[in-house]
């Protein structure tokens, strides 16, 4: 039930962030043909009057189809209601409107969370989700839902400082034993665990971490809109550096890349530890994907925006011959990257 759980996630924040895009083209008037939910070969679909609603094969996204590109369209090239007539600010309020949805439902989600589950009182100390197998704290008798006080009688303090300084002192100390005293239902003891060297020759343990996070009755509804609020702002806050610090250093922090297999296991695991977790994790994931789609990269809505600024800054769009080939060969590396994500994530999958 639990990855069942995490899918569902997934899958609501595919579904709003085409929403998006599809809700923005059709209140301005703008004709839509295709919404569909995956690429490749349909499961399911419907005719509606204009559009065409699909569910495909491959979940690794989705798109919202406009007559411009059907070659088979009956529609008139200049029908003034086909997005490629509208003027460049009509597009962009098109284009961004996925990435706006992201975020206005990550901002929600955790309102959810706040009126169901509590306000979330961060605590010093970190929390671990998750374990690898084989891993040097699955060896040294670690658990999933420990939570890390002290390391070598150092106390830990309130997240992130917290977090910098442990994955400092772990990757300082390959074959190295390290002395942590860990809280486990309510008793506290202690654990020696070495690192494992990697490839940089840097220290792992292989746990995921998380803040150590008890929770307080939220006291109404302001109370719940305003801590989301902020929130909110540290979650994107922290994406932000996250994605900075990946293409500023990619070599060391690539393969910390997750894919939807990988994503979908971090969501199970939070579900089986408290099911009230996945409305954080909708609203984690829900921003990293806004984020993902601004970036000026083909294929994605930043790529497409930046055709857009291109094309006000010159007063006449770039030729399409050149924009169909960008976005091809862009469409093309993200869905590599993807298949190589969900079979590299699918061969290392731990089990659930």
């Amino acid at each position: 039930m639990s990855v069942l759980a995490a899918i569902t996630v997934l899958a609501l924040l595919i579904v709003v962030h085409e929403l998006g895009h599809f809700a923005a083209a059709r209140f301005q008037g703008i004709r839509v043909n295709r919404f569909s939910i995956g690429f490749g070969p349909s499961l399911v679909k419907y005719q509606g009057t204009e559009t065409e609603y699909a569910i495909r094969a491959f979940p690794l996204g989705g798109y919202v189809g406009f007559p411009d590109d059907d070659l088979n369209s009956e529609i008139p090239l200049d029908d003034p209601n086909l997005l490629r007539n509208r003027p460049v600010f009509d597009r962009a309020i098109v284009i961004s409107a996925g990435v706006i949805a992201n975020l206005v439902l990550a901002y929600f989600l955790l309102v959810a969370q706040v009126a169901t589950v509590g306000i979330q009182d961060i605590q010093s100390g970190l929390a671990v989700p998750t374990i690898e197998p084989a891993s040097a704290a699955m060896e040294a008798g670690m658990k999933s839902g420990d939570i890390i006080l002290k390391v070598n009688n150092t106390p830990l303090d309130d997240f992130p400082e917290a977090t910098d300084f442990f994955i400092e002192k772990i990757q300082n100390s390959p074959n190295q034993p390290l002395h942590f005293t860990i809280e486990r239902d309510d008793k506290t003891l202690s654990v020696t665990v070495t690192p494992k060297s990697n490839d940089q020759g840097q220290g792992k343990i292989g746990v995921g971490l998380i803040p150590n996070i008890h929770l307080k009755k939220s006291q109404g509804l302001f109370d719940a809109f305003a801590y989301s609020a902020d929130a909110f702002q540290d979650l994107v806050t922290l994406t932000a550096k996250g994605f900075w610090q990946l293409v500023s250093n990619f070599q060391e922090n690539a393969k910390q890349i997750a894919g939807p297999v990988k994503i979908v296991e971090y969501g199970a695991n939070i579900a089986q530890n408290n099911a009230g977790n996945l409305f954080q994790f909708g609203a984690l994931i829900s921003i990293n994907l806004a984020i993902i789609n601004i970036l000026p990269l083909p294929a994605l809505d930043g790529g497409q925006l930046i055709f857009l600024m291109v094309e006000g800054l010159r007063g006449k769009p770039l030729p399409n011959r050149l924009q169909e080939g960008i976005m091809q060969t862009g469409l093309v590396l993200l869905l590599s990257l993807g298949l190589f994500l969900v079979v590299r994530d699918t061969v290392n999958l731990a089990f659930f």
